[in-house]
């Protein structure tokens, strides 16, 4: 009997891969082109990555929203806001204006005195007393919102003052004489046009019931 040839592609009962079954296996049985294959791995590629940076992102969202991470609050704008009211009022008279005055200098008597001035020019005087101060320019006149029209009367028959606004809400006017007074201005020398509140210190002022009558924010550059 023929001794049938030996199977090569068979060692010990164990298949031999040969180099076209390898080549086989790793080549692009879809027959796509080499060129083409390597577009869609690309694709492939940056999809990932923009999964990974959707999920960063949403991770960092969550991190954010409950505290985990501290974002730095936004840098404010440096710009100056006034807070000198920008109205420009009408000289009210005399009549009109209801005014407390006090004195925050070592001259004693200094208030009631300039107290009988105002109120010989016609103007209504309430409390007269002293008061301390911080503030050593010529005088401070305060009023609220209603009483600006009279503070600018006051500023006019009082030159040379710092406007400050408070919260109170009639529309008296306090007038504080600091060590820099030297008089009212001469009844007839009077300013009576239209104008606007003087606010030359509005960068030191405060608005601050519990430090009434006013205080500035920095009384050494006073």
């Amino acid at each position: 009997m023929a001794r049938r040839p030996k199977d090569v592609t068979h060692l010990h009962g164990h298949h031999v891969v040969t180099g076209e079954e390898l080549r086989a296996t790793f080549a692009d049985d879809s027959g796509m082109p080499p060129s083409r294959f390597g577009r869609r791995l690309f694709h492939a590629i940056v999809l990932v990555l923009l999964v990974g940076v959707i999920a960063a992102g949403a991770v960092g969202a969550w991190a954010v929203m409950n505290g985990v991470v501290k974002v730095p609050a936004a840098v404010a704008s440096k710009a100056p806001t006034s807070l000198c009211p920008g109205t420009t009022f009408d000289y009210v008279p005399n009549e009109t204006v209801s005014l407390n005055v006090f004195n925050a200098t070592s001259r004693s008597g200094l208030a009631g005195t300039v107290a009988e001035q105002f109120a010989a020019r016609g103007h209504k005087v309430g409390a007269v007393d002293n008061s301390d101060t911080a503030y050593s320019g010529v005088g401070v006149v305060i009023s609220g919102v209603k009483g600006q029209a009279a503070a600018f009367n006051v500023q006019r028959n009082l030159a040379g003052t710092d406007y400050y606004e408070d919260n109170r809400e009639d529309e008296s006017v306090d007038v504080i004489l600091t060590p820099g007074y030297e008089g009212l201005v001469e009844p007839e020398q009077v300013d009576k046009t239209p104008g606007k509140l003087s606010c030359p210190r509005e960068d030191l002022r405060i608005a601050d019931n519990s430090k009434w009558p006013i205080i500035p924010t920095n009384p050494a550059d006073n």
